[in-house]
């Protein structure tokens, strides 16, 4: 049975936020992006360990995925089965907040 994958407020705020900057220059490639973005999620239902534990925060439970010059970071529930994600941050901003 695969784990249930939420996106937190948080995390859909960032989305929005990437995919309209990226708008300003390019509408289709900022759809296009949004939707890897995604993807990736998705991918974390059926491998919720896909990811590498967050260096900054050495904790097995949160991990992260890195796509192109972004982190997907999320939490790791096993009893819950389930995956919240938590933030998707620019790798050129530093540590997300989370």
């Amino acid at each position: 049975m695969d784990f249930k994958v939420i996106l937190a407020p948080r995390a859909i705020q960032d989305l929005q936020e990437i995919v309209r900057y990226i708008s300003f220059d390019n509408l289709a490639r900022a759809e296009s992006f949004g939707r890897e973005l995604i993807g990736k999620t998705r991918l974390l239902a059926s491998f919720p360990e896909m990811g590498r534990v967050v260096p900054e925060v050495n904790d097995p439970s949160i991990r992260e995925i890195i796509h192109k010059t972004y982190r997907i970071v999320y939490r790791v529930s096993h009893p819950e089965r389930r995956i919240e994600v938590s933030r998707f941050w620019h790798a050129a901003r530093g540590t997300p907040n989370l």
